[in-house]
């Protein structure tokens, strides 16, 4: 990864827009980019290609959504990121994501279409929804961002520099609704105190109830 250029920390996040908590989560970095001196990258990943090893052992109702759902808008992105720079990345998954996850369109096509619109990206982008010469940059995409944490977690992965130098990746945070303000900054100062101890693996709280996504609808 390169250096940002603004002096800003830089922070590398994979998403796959099918996903509503990699969703939840980069609404919460967005609120820490307002309060902490950190800058945001985009980057790509993919649950369809994330669950290819064990396909055949996950639910049924769970392979049908991969292979109905998820390939074709990754491969969107992937292309527009392609033609047309990683930096178009944030503007086209927060119109992705508004769509999907918030007003409930779900990832259908018109909905992948109408996102490339409300952020002046062609049309043309929806000729790879079923095929893309950019198969090879997705899954390396992808790579770069599960080999930082392994294969067992799924998606948001999150990055920065480490005191060392060394990166300091992690899955998640898992948090809905997301965090604002003061809130917000305090789980990620908390999160990246965590995450940089040598040796930690994982921690989990006790759920007594569902997430909430009221907020997405």
């Amino acid at each position: 990864m390169s250096e940002q250029t603004s002096g800003k920390t830089p922070v590398d996040f994979w998403f796959d827009p099918l996903c509503p908590w990699a969703w939840m989560t980069s609404r919460w970095v967005l609120e820490v980019e307002k309060v902490r001196d950190i800058e945001v990258r985009w980057h790509l990943m993919s649950l369809a290609v994330l669950n290819e090893p064990k396909i055949d052992e996950l639910p049924e109702e769970y392979r049908e959504l991969l292979a109905t759902k998820a390939w074709g808008p990754v491969r969107i992105v992937i292309a527009a990121q392609q033609e047309h720079g990683p930096e178009v990345l944030g503007d086209l998954y927060t119109a992705l994501g508004t769509r999907i996850h918030n007003q409930g369109e779900g990832p259908e096509k018109e909905t992948v279409a109408a996102a490339l619109k409300d952020v002046g990206l062609p049309e043309s982008l929806m000729d790879h929804w079923d095929d893309t010469p950019y198969e090879a940059e997705l899954r390396a995409s992808h790579k770069e961002g599960i080999d930082k944490v392994g294969q067992d977690v799924g998606t948001p992965v999150i990055a920065v520099p480490g005191a060392d130098g060394e990166q300091i990746a992690f899955f998640g945070p898992v948090v809905t609704p997301a965090p604002k303000g003061e809130e917000a900054a305090r789980l990620w100062d908390g999160t990246l105190l965590v995450a940089s101890v040598p040796g930690f693996y994982e921690i989990k709280r006790t759920r007594t109830k569902g997430p909430d996504f009221s907020n997405l609808v």
